[in-house]
């Protein structure tokens, strides 16, 4: 592509870099320059005008736009025309936003002149929201470059739907435990799946006794996708109540802890392939976002979770500043949740 002042009888067909306006003449950045301009241009006195020039091997710069944003687009985008060489792309679903960001990295290091930027990976999206935007910084690049981009994007973004799941929830209990805390507990819960389509499919309470609780998690696995206990006291060790009463059931310990704060002390555990079990960190309790969110939200749109992701999420994992302990996070007087369970 040439670029740079040229005189008006050698700039038809290019297209206009800076706008320029004399009397009632005006041209707009972006306009081709025609016969019927040049003319415009020699009637008020300009003899010059900075032009880019596309040249054999270029492709414009709303096409070359277009053309990566739709390579780059899966499932549950969907992506509008190309302006000024930028095409944006949207979520037609509510969900997670899945991407690589090793593939982000790609298409950017190609040529400085191609550009893409998303959201952050996992981001919850609804329908409707912007996820992603190709812009091409000047006028048009080389075909070659363009390809190279295409090429890279072998790996799409795309939108992982929310699913109905049924959620069976196990709450255990203790006589420091208040009532109320199991109710809230639940509400905040329910609050949490709306918006990704999920219910309370079954709620049952247990002692907080690994026998006790073994038997409720087998009683209840047939009748649910995703099971999540909420304990009257904190995971500390995989040892512990319920990640023991999980095993005795015949479940697996996927991971416990997580470098989310707050959000420490989440356990995940599957009874089998397809029935995920989460022990929930105390934080779970409140409606502020914490490391529980980012597991659940996942599950609920059907992204796989391993230890190995958990153990990725400590990039951004800091969700609050801690000045100090022991301190309530939020939703839940202090007085209602057991001392231990404050900081989970």
């Amino acid at each position: 592509m040439k670029f740079g002042p040229v005189a008006i009888e050698a700039a038809l067909g290019g297209i206009v870099a800076h706008a320029v306006r004399r009397d009632t003449l005006l041209l707009k950045k972006g306009d081709r320059v025609t016969a019927s301009a040049i003319a415009a241009l020699r009637s008020a006195g300009i003899a010059e005008i900075t032009v880019a020039q596309l040249e054999p091997g270029d492709i414009g710069e709303d096409a070359a736009a277009g053309l990566l944003a739709q390579a780059i687009a899966g499932s549950g985008i969907r992506v509008d025309p190309a302006f000024t060489g930028r095409a944006n792309l949207f979520a037609t679903q509510g969900g997670v936003l899945v991407l690589d960001h090793a593939l982000i990295d790609a298409i950017n290091a190609i040529d400085e002149r191609i550009t893409l930027a998303t959201l952050p990976e996992m981001r919850v999206v609804v329908d409707g929201e912007m996820i992603a935007t190709v812009k091409i910084i000047p006028f048009a690049v080389p075909q070659s470059a363009l390809d190279a981009a295409i090429a890279a994007a072998g790996t799409q973004l795309r939108v992982a739907a929310f699913r109905p799941l049924r959620i069976g929830v196990l709450s255990t209990l203790l006589p420091g435990l208040k009532p109320s805390v199991v109710v809230k507990t639940l509400r905040v819960l329910e609050e949490r799946l709306a918006p990704m389509g999920g219910s309370v499919a079954a709620h049952v309470q247990v002692p907080h006794d690994t026998r006790a609780l073994a038997q409720a998690i087998t009683a209840m696995a047939a009748g649910c996708d995703l099971m999540i206990i909420f304990g009257a006291s904190a995971i500390t060790d995989r040892r512990d109540v319920i990640p023991a009463a999980i095993e005795m059931a015949g479940g697996h310990i996927d991971h416990f802890g997580m470098p989310v704060d707050p959000g420490n002390l989440l356990l995940l555990a599957h009874l089998s392939p397809g029935l995920i079990v989460l022990g929930a960190p105390g934080c779970a309790r409140s409606p502020r976002e914490n490391g529980f969110d980012f597991v659940l939200q996942r599950l609920m749109a059907g992204v796989p979770v391993t230890g190995a992701d958990i153990r990725r999420m400590g990039a951004g994992g800091l969700l609050m500043e801690i000045i100090s302990r022991p301190q309530p996070r939020e939703g839940v007087s202090p007085h209602e949740i057991p001392p231990q369970d404050i900081n989970a």
